[in-house]
């Protein structure tokens, strides 16, 4: 559907008012609920590296342990880490979950992600050329991109890419500089010189290496092995499912991708509305959208990056009414279907040609 100017502005001022009516009752609901994350978080890594050690009681208590501390890991990166690192909690100013300090426990630098997940993927969504979250720079998502004989093997590429995700994630700032090869590419402007990027980049990586794979091997005595095997099963654990997640929210069969030429001179209601067209949600029971970071609403995620997650399943059905109101497609559907699409999408654009997803008119 094609929308006037006025529709558009009158869109954006339905949307902030939906975000105003949240961001204007922030209290000790969200600050005791983070906390209560934050809480649940340490106690599953506590008792899964405790229960990895008594694992020559009997393997059951190793696979609990296990079991905990990728649980630990996903609230980490997921409803903890992800919200935080986008500012979600900052008005609480507390000196652990706050975006300008707050570090979580992935191979990736929190600033990295901030400058390319935060800054260039929200402000850019879905926008050729602008932002590098779409494919990450391996996978041909649209038709957008020329066919190379690479494609033909990208769903094997995206698989791996699921397995080592927490790396792809942490070298995707320097893949897109091009600081360990070629040029880089025009129109890209330098924030972090290349010294500091590989410095964060190899400083954290080794951090996260040492502890899982060295120290607490080391300390675990006799049961060295089987805490190595246990953390390596854990952070395997943890990238498929946020590779999942974040797929499912991303590259569905009807997101929709943009043109520089499109999105110049956006008002606010366009950038509204691109993000709804360029987004999808999933459906789940209460835990689920908890393990998600309730990135299950990831069209609610995008059109409010800064409001505490735990609103999002609340605001979205105001949302939803909203876009209906003017004819803007929701899409939203089951964990299962949506993953489905995605998996379809990578193999259909493994091959020459596909079908265009851009559907995007500015103004009449």
């Amino acid at each position: 559907m094609k929308l006037t100017e006025q529709q558009l502005s009158e869109l954006a001022a339905e949307l902030d008012q939906v975000k105003a009516n949240v961001m204007n009752q922030l209290g000790d609901k969200e600050a005791r609920y983070i906390r209560r994350m934050l809480l649940t978080q340490r106690l599953s890594a506590i008792s899964g590296r405790i229960l990895m050690v008594l694992g020559f009681v009997t393997p059951w208590l190793w696979v609990f342990g296990v079991a905990l501390l990728a649980l630990a890991k996903i609230l980490d990166n997921m409803e903890i880490g992800h919200n935080v690192l986008h500012g979600q909690y900052d008005w609480m100013n507390d000196p652990v979950l706050h975006s300008k300090r707050f570090e979580w426990d992935i191979a990736c630098d929190a600033a990295s992600w901030q400058r390319t997940h935060n800054f260039e993927h929200h402000t850019y969504t879905n926008i050729i050329g602008k932002d590098r979250d779409f494919g990450y720079g391996l996978l041909r998502l649209s038709n957008d991109f020329r066919w190379r004989l690479r494609n033909l093997w990208q769903l094997v590429t995206y698989l791996l890419l699921s397995t080592l995700f927490q790396w792809g994630v942490s070298y995707h700032e320097l893949a897109g500089e091009r600081v360990f090869f070629g040029k880089k590419k025009a129109g890209r402007v330098n924030t972090v010189n290349h010294s500091e990027l590989k410095k964060a980049f190899f400083g954290k990586g080794a951090r996260q290496l040492f502890k899982d794979y060295v120290f607490f091997p080391l300390i675990a005595g006799p049961m060295w092995l089987w805490v190595l095997a246990g953390n390596l099963l854990a952070n395997l654990i943890r990238n498929l499912w946020t590779s999942t997640v974040i797929f499912c929210g991303h590259f569905t069969a009807d997101v929709h991708t943009f043109t520089q030429a499109q999105c110049e001179g956006e008002s606010r209601g366009h950038w509204y509305y691109r993000q709804i067209l360029g987004s999808s949600n999933f459906t789940g029971p209460r835990w689920f959208h908890i393990l998600t970071g309730h990135l299950s609403c990831q069209i609610e995620h995008h059109l409010f990056p800064d409001m505490p997650a735990l609103h999002y399943l609340t605001v979205a059905p105001q949302v939803q009414a909203i876009a209906k109101k003017y004819g803007i497609a929701y899409n939203c559907g089951s964990f299962l279907r949506q993953y489905a699409t995605v998996v379809a999408r990578i193999i259909r654009y493994s091959f020459p040609g596909g079908k265009a997803t851009t559907a995007y008119t500015l103004r009449t």
